[in-house]
């Protein structure tokens, strides 16, 4: 059962065909550039990519306004090139998960441009229209500030069509059932091609009911049933990897109360007091939302990360602690986005401080779930805010001092590449890193490393030990007579944190798991632990039984 639960213990790595590496010269990244740097990814570590959108897209929104779901865009290659990727990632033990974007098409996709030419089409009712303006069409835009309205008007089908997102999106009817149909059959074409599963876009708005008579969407969930069922049925350890930004009460309604539904979340609720704790230096919010999400299927999982692709939403703070976020990490009106969202990237987030940076990211390969790193995070690139809204956290990746920082021999490439200031290509890439011990990257992979040598973090059972600090936050993890102990200082100060592990006071040992030092524990069972400033200390609980096991082996 464990070897089938794969996604349990994976180590995810996000990345964007177009900004990756081009290796055609057009100044777009493309698949022959992307399998050119499998051994790159291979090297870091990471066990599974995502893929964000790369079907046949104009390209209003990052290719999530897709036209054609059963291709390739042409710029980024040919379905061919796809399929030598996916063997090449194959090859070197690494799946491939990519975007479902089921939730709208574009406005260009045939089956919009035959549903607004002829009432009569067999693609009208797999859209949804008005005859009327609805009243509340001023009302649950997903872009705030950006986007006016969820209804508009199209001249040649003489009625106003629904749109979650932008006007050049119109939403499908997921719950017609040739709608739901043609999802499987999208899912069934890319799983017969190599993939392993699907980042699942914008899940709590595909279930909802629609309609201009809708006032309260209440969620479909049987459809996430079908849609896991579809996928054991083709291929039995493929999995849906859910985007549902959505209160912890639900949770059990997304995974399903027998694990028939999802198999992945993200855990937003985690990802925003996460960086409450980072901005205020209080861990306590953060323990009461690792509670708040404890509850889930065994054979579910969470996903966790500290920036997406997307703007950082923090949503579901109180207003006190999203403003003090805010302060913290995006003080300028131009670092904010939709009125609820930050838009940098980490690094600069953190000021570049060396230490908080390594210290945040040590802190989510930590916690309860699978990690996801995003690209270019793994060297500690940074973000041009003179971009429009995400595109500023989207630029291409910095794999050298080469020319356009080794992404692309064109002088024009798809998104500028950063040259100015500390995150600068000449200062931040992959080549230098590569040549230095110390660097990002190469910690990176000694963290991912000790991630994987930690199965306990993906299966075990957890639990938030008291340190006295609000600044600290500890958990320990038991799983098969294994137990390990993560302690996070989230502060600049220095502190000695007093931690009883639980287990008594017979011998047993705290072992670094990085360097094989030990301490043992006091007479009444606890440990005195020293941090430094933004320090951490990943930990294996064993007596001196334990440790001599582990040398012999």
């Amino acid at each position: 059962m464990i070897n089938d639960l794969w996604y349990k213990n994976a180590i995810v790595y996000c990345l964007s065909t177009e900004t990756f590496m081009d290796a055609n010269g057009d100044g777009v990244g493309d698949f022959q550039g992307l399998a050119r740097r499998l051994d790159y990814l291979a090297g870091l570590g990471i066990t599974a990519i995502w893929l964000m959108p790369f079907q046949t897209s104009p390209g209003r929104d990052d290719g999530y306004d897709v036209s054609d779901y059963y291709n390739v865009d042409s710029r980024y290659g040919t379905l061919g090139d796809f399929v030598e990727f996916t063997h090449g990632a194959k090859q070197r033990g690494i799946r491939v998960l990519i975007d479902l974007v089921v939730n709208h098409t574009s406005d260009q996709h045939p089956w919009f441009q035959d549903a607004r030419r002829d009432e009569g089409s067999r693609f009208r009712d797999w859209y949804v229209w008005s005859k009327q303006k609805p009243d509340n069409a001023d009302q649950g835009m997903v872009f705030p500030g950006v986007q006016k309205s969820t209804w508009s008007y199209d001249k040649e089908a003489k009625a106003y069509y629904f749109h979650r997102f932008y006007d050049f999106q119109p939403d499908l009817d997921t719950a017609n059932p040739q709608v739901q149909a043609e999802i499987l059959k999208i899912m069934g074409f890319w799983i017969e091609l190599g993939v392993s599963g699907f980042r699942m876009d914008a899940v709590p708005f595909v279930i909802a009911e629609k309609g201009a008579d809708v006032k309260r969407p209440r969620e479909q969930f049987e459809m996430l049933r079908s849609f896991r069922e579809f996928l054991q049925w083709r291929k039995g350890d493929a999995i849906i990897l859910a985007e549902a930004n959505v209160l912890p009460k639900t949770d059990m309604d997304y995974f399903g109360a027998d694990g028939d539904r999802m198999h992945m979340m993200f855990n937003f609720q985690v990802n925003q007091t996460l960086f409450y704790a980072l901005a205020s230096g209080n861990c306590r919010p953060l323990e009461k939302a690792l509670e708040a999400t404890r509850t889930r299927p065994e054979t579910a999982q969470w996903g966790l990360f500290l920036r997406n692709h997307d703007e950082l939403d923090l949503g579901r703070l109180s207003e006190r602690q999203r403003s003090e976020v805010f302060a913290a990490f995006g003080p300028d009106k131009n670092m904010q986005l939709y009125d609820r969202g930050i838009r940098r990237r980490l690094a600069p987030m953190l000021e570049g401080n060396v230490a908080r940076i390594r210290m945040a990211y040590s802190l989510m390969f930590s916690l309860p779930g699978t990690p996801v790193l995003r690209y270019g995070d793994e060297i500690g690139m940074g973000d041009d805010l003179s971009l429009a809204e995400r595109d500023c956290a989207r630029t291409p990746m910095q794999w050298s001092r080469e020319p356009q920082a080794g992404f692309t021999k064109s002088a024009t490439p798809i998104l500028p590449v950063i040259t100015d200031g500390a995150y600068g290509f000449e200062h931040i890439n992959v080549a230098d890193q590569r040549r230095s011990p110390d660097s990002m990257l190469n910690w990176m992979e000694r963290l991912i490393r000790m991630r994987k040598e930690a199965p306990e973090i993906g299966w075990g059972n957890y639990t938030c030990v008291d340190t006295g600090l609000e600044g600290v936050l500890a958990i320990r993890y038991d799983w098969r007579n294994n137990s390990i102990l993560i302690v996070h200082n989230l502060t600049q100060a220095p502190v000695e944190a007093e931690i009883d592990t639980g287990l008594g006071d017979d011998g047993h040992l705290l072992i670094d798991i990085a360097d094989g030092s030990n301490s043992e524990a006091a007479k009444d069972g606890k440990h005195c632990i020293y941090l430094e400033g933004f320090g951490f200390k990943w930990f294996r609980i064993g007596g001196l039984d334990y440790l001599l096991r582990r040398t012999e082996i």
